[in-house]
């Protein structure tokens, strides 16, 4: 199975599963998933910006946002990216919950992805939800006679 993709069919499998809100690609750069990573690599190639890990890109983006003061479910991603074509299976993918002072309320990390194997946007965010929990019933439980 193929592992290795370009700009375009990375950004596409990605867009498929859910990942169509920003992004930011090594902390700066800004935008949609595809227009995020062009913008970086442009800025690479003209010795403006580097990425801090060696053929590595870090992109992240909120999968879940509901204000400053709420809590978020924020994705990591940190991919292989080698002579012009993205690695999934070296590709490491961190889902965090955060409170609304940012403390970690529950992590997820997956490694050695494939195309078919990166979660949808629901199922990532299903990782490092807490369940709902049971609504009881208002109703009196008690036995009458």
């Amino acid at each position: 199975m193929e592992h290795q993709f370009d700009l375009d069919t990375f950004s596409k499998i990605l867009t498929d599963k859910g990942y169509d809100g920003y992004f930011h690609t090594e902390g700066c750069c800004a935008g949609k998933l595809k227009d995020s990573i062009s913008e970086f690599l442009e800025a690479w190639d003209n010795g403006k910006e580097a990425p801090l890990l060696a053929n590595h890109l870090h992109l992240s983006t909120y999968l879940q946002w509901n204000g400053e003061d709420k809590p978020k479910i924020e994705c990591n991603m940190y991919v292989r990216y080698e002579n012009g074509k993205f690695d999934l299976q070296k590709t490491e993918m961190f889902i965090r919950s955060l409170d609304c002072y940012g403390q970690l309320l529950k992590q997820s990390k997956l490694t050695a992805l494939t195309a078919s194997s990166i979660p949808t946007v629901k199922e990532a965010i299903a990782q490092v939800s807490d369940k709902p929990k049971q609504q009881l019933s208002s109703q009196n439980r008690r036995f009458k006679m």
